[in-house]
């Protein structure tokens, strides 16, 4: 069932990382893509949902590039400090909605990573249209063959791969179930929270796994960033073909 009318969508999007893995001079969110950041390209394209009514931002507390952007003014846009963790910044994230967006724990809200500019709008609205009372993410179905190692690096087991999918995000929640889960789990297994769902999952609830598309893609390695570059490009022409039909 999607999720309640009466019931206000948010967004969090955690951007307090340092992005280590790119061996960049700036967090990878600062990076260029097709002529402006990432994190400009992941937010404009979450910002055309009219229904999210603020996003907030968590981003480090000595960030310089941050208040650089225009899109940091926003007025959808809420910029909070983030944590030393994405689980932490998330939380920070909640608690701004909560206290300066006028949000409610019964609210709605999606959390998108700010290195996935290429999700594309018919699969945030599918998630939210799927969405159980637990909640729901987009996912990925794995097609490989998965091994499970040992501390050898050396095959312990073949997974049934017909169970095993690709967490994605947004992932999405009730707010105030999902601030409780995540501080729950920060204080009781904190190794264990990787992503939203984790941390539901840990407070007894079963997410409800919707698929996206494999286009939906991290930029975590330099590699990435011409990957999402040729993505998005092609999603652009995908739509001028579209829009010409």
């Amino acid at each position: 069932m999607p999720i309640p009318a009466d019931a206000k969508l948010f967004a969090v999007v955690p951007a307090a990382g340092t992005g280590q893995r790119m061996a960049a001079a700036l967090p990878k969110q600062y990076l260029t893509l097709r002529g402006s950041t990432l994190a400009e390209q992941t937010l404009t394209r979450l910002l055309a949902l009219a229904r999210i009514q603020r996003i907030a931002v968590p981003v480090a507390a000595s960030d310089p590039w941050w208040p650089e952007l225009a899109l940091s003014r926003h007025p959808r846009v809420l910029n909070c400090i983030g944590g030393a963790s994405r689980a932490e910044s998330v939380v920070a994230g909640l608690q701004a909605l909560l206290g300066q967006a006028g949000a409610r724990p019964g609210d709605w809200v999606l959390v998108h990573d700010m290195a996935r500019p290429c999700v594309r709008l018919s699969d945030v609205e599918r998630l939210v249209q799927a969405s159980t009372d637990a909640g729901a993410i987009l996912a990925l179905p794995v097609t490989d063959t998965v091994k499970r190692a040992d501390g050898h690096q050396q095959i312990e087991a073949t997974l049934d791969r017909s169970q095993v999918w690709r967490a994605l995000t947004p992932q999405l929640f009730p707010l105030g179930a999902l601030l409780e889960a995540l501080q729950h789990g920060l204080a009781s297994h904190p190794g264990q929270i990787t992503d939203e769902a984790s941390a539901m999952e840990l407070a007894g609830k079963r997410p409800l796994l919707v698929a996206g598309r494999a286009d939906n893609i991290k930029v975590t390695l330099p590699d990435d960033l011409a990957l999402a570059d040729w993505y998005l490009a092609r999603q652009e022409q995908e739509a001028l073909q579209w829009q010409s039909a």
